[in-house]
């Protein structure tokens, strides 16, 4: 006696070796042996064999039409024997009614299970829902199967235009865009950003980065939503003086400026004049929204994304030629440098010029300085701001650190073509601590200290930066910053690019006007507006940090440099000289920090943002360097 029963989800077949009632025990095709409870025996048939059943009723079945089977079954609940019986027209043999089984079953949509060998066909509506979703699928896996064959052809599908940024940034592995992307992956053993942009998705590697952060961060785009332009206020005083602001030769939003002014008892009478854009718009307004929004101007080679409209921009830079609102800070200066006097005020400030560093660092630097230096423009302000600068910086007790450091000015040219696509990259070097950063960062430094003070003292909540222990951390509450040396320090400095310098600009000038605060002491919208920014603050900072070091591997790229110099860091993890990057070499033996090395560089990579590079040789150990060897000695 021979048995069909379901196991695990498939029909198998065996051989009965005892039959004990209630169960039996059964020998399969594959010679396993198995207890089987006697109800899950859906055949009892003396012939054929076992395997040769099963061979025979998947061939039958394979030739049974599903369609024409459920269009003349019954709408109740059947046995597939006794359905066998009525499509034949006689008793089954085992063949067939096993060859009805296995069509039965595997026809789900067809039929549903009811049971161990029953089945219901199923309600035309439902069948004809999931006939639909059945073709939808098939439809599905070939247009996959399509957009694989396009990628990989290095063709760009119809159905990712619009939707690269999901695809690559944020994939929803459920969407057959995706699915067809990852295959084509696979197959072709790349990365999907480097298959993309084989095929053309995108210009160059840039874009892939800054489209990156613009889907996270700016998810609707850098466009400004409506708004009306601020009109500037017209009856201010008018201050008589002649300011002068010192900016990089990129800068458009110009905070700040300067202005040295004679005093007839001897000594001078030094401004610090602030952009005044709260004067312009009000907390609640559509522009707030805007800067609360943003919070903060981004900065990145070659481009930016502004935190206010170029318009708002464009009525309140301190540009020359113009008179601008500024909120001032002014400091009765004698002729021994000591500060005996300051007041602050709200008004029209003349701005006369807009010194570039570029243009005023080769006639004013240390070395003019010490020397005397050629006569020009702007010298005698700048002598006076420079003395005065030195005086604040030791009343701090805090003395410049890291000036033999150097920073990096980024320029990039949209206008030239290269092999990596659009902009060319140039990489200026300057000097840490010159003399124009220096009297910049001071004065800066004095008039936060200042109104922070002020605020404070009026009992008026801030936004105030604050470290302790070498952590720093921004508050409601004034309190010292040690690595400054001041008391206090609130940001109110920068308030067209930053949205806690507008925040503390709205806060002062109501402590000036003696009018309403724009934020009460405890105000929890004040702390909210500190959290969001300093979160957003910092991944603005991480993704300029990314695409400096984005742009200093394309100007490696661009010098098509074979060999390199740098200097060890640890371990293998070096730094170029020549711009601010720093890359691991697995191949570097174990060198002192500070060691001079050659290197060969073996490639690079725009969208890992990597080097690849060799150790050559060791040019110079630490104390070689320390004795003056110059980075390019000797190569």
């Amino acid at each position: 006696m021979f048995v069909l029963f379901e196991e695990d989800g498939a029909f198998k077949a065996g051989t009965v070796l005892a039959d004990n009632d209630a169960s039996l025990q059964v020998e399969t095709t594959y010679g396993k042996r198995v207890k089987l409870k006697r109800a899950n025996v859906l055949l009892s048939f003396r012939e054929p064999a076992p395997a040769e059943l099963l061979a025979r009723a998947e061939a039958e079945a394979e030739q049974l039409d599903t369609e024409f089977l459920w269009e003349v079954c019954g709408e109740d609940e059947f046995a597939f024997a006794d359905f066998a019986a009525e499509y034949h027209g006689h008793a089954p043999t085992p063949v067939e009614a096993a060859a009805v089984l296995l069509r039965l079953h595997s026809a789900p949509i067809y039929f549903h299970r009811k049971g161990k060998g029953r089945f219901r066909k199923a309600p035309a509506d439902i069948l004809q829902a999931a006939l639909a979703g059945l073709e939808k699928k098939r439809q599905q896996a070939a247009a996959i199967e399509r957009m694989r064959d396009e990628l990989l052809a290095g063709r760009l599908p119809e159905e990712f235009s619009g939707m690269l940024p999901q695809l690559l940034y944020r994939p929803d592995r459920n969407r057959p865009e995706v699915k067809a992307l990852e295959a084509a992956c696979v197959e072709a053993g790349l990365p999907a950003a480097r298959l993309l942009l084989n095929c053309g998705a995108f210009a160059s590697s840039y874009e892939f980065h800054h489209n990156r952060f613009l889907f996270e961060h700016f998810p609707e785009g850098v466009h400004f939503p409506p708004f009306d332009v601020p009109a500037v206020p017209e009856d201010l005083p008018r201050a008589e003086v002649a300011a002068f602001s010192i900016d990089d030769a990129t800068t458009t939003e110009i905070d700040d400026a300067f202005s040295v002014s004679p005093r007839a008892a001897g000594g001078w009478r030094v401004g610090i004049h602030i952009a005044a854009p709260a004067l312009g718009f009000a907390r609640g307004s559509a522009l707030d929204a805007i800067a609360r929004r943003r919070l903060s101007t981004v900065y990145m080679p070659g481009n930016k994304i502004t935190m206010l409209p170029d318009e708002v921009v464009d009525r309140f830079t301190l540009a020359a030629g113009r008179d601008c609102p500024a909120v001032s800070l002014y400091l009765d200066v004698n002729a021994d440098l000591s500060v005996s006097g300051q007041e602050s005020r709200i008004e029209i400030v003349p701005i006369v010029a807009n010194l570039r560093h570029h243009d005023i660092e080769p006639v004013f630097n240390e070395h003019t300085l010490h020397d005397g230096g050629p006569d020009f423009e702007w010298k005698r302000e700048l002598t006076v701001l420079w003395d005065l600068a030195t005086v604040l910086e030791a009343g701090r007790g805090k003395a410049a650190a890291n000036q033999n450091q150097l920073d990096y000015s980024f320029y990039v040219d949209w206008q030239t073509d290269t092999a990596d696509g659009p902009g060319y990259v140039s990489i200026v070097p300057r000097k840490r601590g010159s003399p124009m950063d220096k009297l910049v960062a001071e004065l800066m430094i004095l008039a936060n200290a200042t109104w922070g003070k002020l605020l404070d003292e009026s009992g008026v909540p801030g936004l105030y930066r604050v470290q302790g222990g070498g952590k720093v951390r921004m508050t409601t509450t004034a309190g010292p910053h040690e690595g400054l040396g001041v008391d206090c320090y609130a940001w109110s400095s920068s308030p067209l690019r930053r949205y806690v310098d507008l925040v503390n600009q709205w806060q002062l000038i109501a402590v000036l006007t003696g009018g309403e605060p724009a934020f009460a002491p405890r105000s929890t919208e004040l702390m909210a507006a500190l959290r969001d920014f300093e979160l957003t603050y910092a991944a603005y900072a991480e993704f300029q940090r990314q695409m400096e070091r984005y742009w200093c591997v394309r100007w490696l790229r661009q010098q098509s440099l074979r060999e390199v110099e740098a200097v060890v860091v640890r371990d293998n993890l070096v730094r170029l000289e020549s711009v601010p990057l720093s890359f691991k070499v697995p191949s570097l033996p174990l060198q002192y920090p500070g060691s001079r090395v050659k290197l060969a560089i073996e490639g690079s990579d725009l969208l890992d943002v990597e080097v690849h590079a060799r150790y050559i040789a060791t040019l110079a150990e630490p104390d070689a360097a320390e004795n003056g060897l110059s980075f390019f000695e000797g190569s």
